[in-house]
């Protein structure tokens, strides 16, 4: 994936100013390690009549696969193989828009402490980007940048130029040239429409996202004619965070109108002196279910399998009758945040004594779960690829064996009533499947019959009387050799 950015110059304004706004030396090549690979800035020209920064981003394939979204959603029969064969290595996208706004996240900003003058002098640059995903073809390409003060080459890519009969890809070489642009404006440009013409992201669109959008928006995207469309695409279609950037970008070109402030226009309301009742979030509702069903059941000595950043675990340390809480996950860093946010540091000696948090993956046996009265699996299984499940299945119902062990899972047929969750998409990018109530049940009851539990089944959530609750649990009780002779 490879992009460059040029600029001329003179003898007063050398084009080798640009290196003072990247921060980065034109005499050095430098990488930069990113979520999903590498990132090398060099400079293949630089004097003062011309200069050009390049931004190559190698990208971690593995770790794309291992942390990345969409795998195996849908059915479709290829989707495991889409994980490894793909176009996300050399395309542009918003795998390239978060490297820049990383590697140049000074320059997007438009500081320079070395020369504060720099930033907001208009220049002459080139953007080149050999190979842009751009569904919607040129037309669209032109549509997005255009407005912007650019001038546009957006030469389609044959499938392959052996035969031309079989028609042009979906992919664009572009090339952006401005005579008056500032580079922050250009960068912000990018980081926005890269992922826009892709028409996805690698990474899950939460609210934040809406800010991120007016922010780098900030100046051209209220007036720009395709707002909707950007908005839209760059928000991954979900509506509700779609109608609420573009209430706010309406207040934005109002504001600009009538020659005030934001909050000038958006003083209709007085701020409440009561708080509102909100609905109780889901996953509160879903930890309050899990609490109940371990004091029901006596527990005291708990373990949370993929504890993550430990939520549930800090709720089981609020109640003295929980005397021993393990919290186990494969990630490192989401063990870290967890022993952060639980301050386990500063905690005093009675109540660290009570805790543990331990790596370790549920796909292997391990001793150090032996011996509870009970673990929680709290939206755990549908990270797992099916193949992988047989595993976690021995390792917690025929190794460790808990006197109980809840299970909660999403109820794929709730996701119609979500109304910011496209037709078909699951509600988390990481989630390798998700279950309706019956086939859950039926994993649920083969898994219970071949480890000697028996199993009850509770909703959590609002129960809809035709798609049934958002979160469906399943409570494993270990039999007794009575109720085991009996079966």
């Amino acid at each position: 994936m490879f992009l460059t950015i040029s600029t001329r110059g003179d003898a007063a304004h050398p084009a080798t100013d640009l290196g003072y706004l990247l921060h980065k030396h034109p005499d050095k090549a430098q990488k930069f390690s990113t979520s999903y690979g590498t990132a090398h800035v060099f400079y293949p020209e630089a004097d003062d009549l011309r200069c050009t920064a390049a931004l190559l981003l190698e990208i971690d394939t593995l770790a794309l696969v291992r942390r990345g979204k969409g795998k195996g959603r849908g059915g479709a029969p290829d989707a495991a193989l889409a994980q490894y064969v793909n176009d996300r290595p050399y395309a542009a996208s918003s795998l390239l828009a978060v490297a820049l706004s990383g590697v140049f996240s000074s320059a997007m900003k438009g500081t320079c402490h070395a020369r504060p003058e720099l930033p907001e002098r208009a220049r002459p640059l080139r953007i080149e980007v050999p190979a842009l995903p751009a569904r919607g073809g040129p037309e669209l390409v032109r549509r997005l940048f255009e407005p912007l003060g650019w001038t546009v080459t957006a030469e389609p890519v044959p499938l392959d130029a052996e035969f031309p009969e079989w028609g042009d890809s979906r992919y664009a070489r572009l090339v952006l040239e401005a005579e008056e642009l500032t580079l922050a404006e250009a960068l912000r440009h990018l980081y926005v429409l890269l992922p826009v013409l892709d028409d996805a992201k690698h990474y899950w669109v939460s609210s934040d996202e809406v800010d991120k959008l007016l922010r780098a928006g900030e100046g051209w995207l209220p007036a720009h004619p395709e707002q909707k469309l950007i908005t839209s695409r760059y928000l991954s279609r979900r509506w509700s965070l779609t109608r609420q950037a573009m209430e706010r970008l309406e207040l934005v070109r109002l504001a600009e109108a009538d020659d005030s402030e934001v909050e000038e226009i958006d003083n209709a309301v007085e701020a409440e002196t009561e708080e509102e009742e909100r609905p109780t979030p889901l996953a509160v509702q879903r930890r309050e279910a899990i609490l109940a069903a371990l004091r029901d059941r006596g527990a005291a000595r708990v373990l949370d399998l993929g504890c993550g950043q430990g939520e549930l675990v800090r709720e089981l340390l609020k109640d003295v009758r929980f005397t021993e809480i393990v919290g186990l996950d494969v990630s490192v860093r989401a063990l870290t945040i967890a022993s952060r946010r639980l301050k386990l540091d500063r905690m005093g000696e009675r109540q660290a004594s009570r805790v543990k948090l331990v790596q370790g993956s549920l796909a292997y046996t391990d001793k150090r779960l032996r011996g509870f009265d009970a673990a929680v699996l709290s939206e755990v299984i549908e990270h797992l690829d099916l193949p992988r499940l047989p595993a976690l299945e021995y390792a917690v119902f025929g190794h460790a064996r808990p006197r109980t062990v809840l299970v909660t899972t999403p109820n794929v047929e709730y996701n119609v009533r979500w109304e910011t969750l496209p037709a078909g998409h699951a509600r988390h990018g990481d989630h390798r499947f998700e279950w309706t109530r019956e086939e859950f049940r039926t994993w649920a009851a083969r898994v219970a019959e071949r480890h000697g539990y028996g199993v009850e089944f509770a909703p959590v959530g609002p129960d809809d009387p035709e798609v049934g609750p958002p979160t469906q649990m399943a409570l494993f009780t270990i039999k007794t050799e009575k109720e085991a002779k009996a079966a």
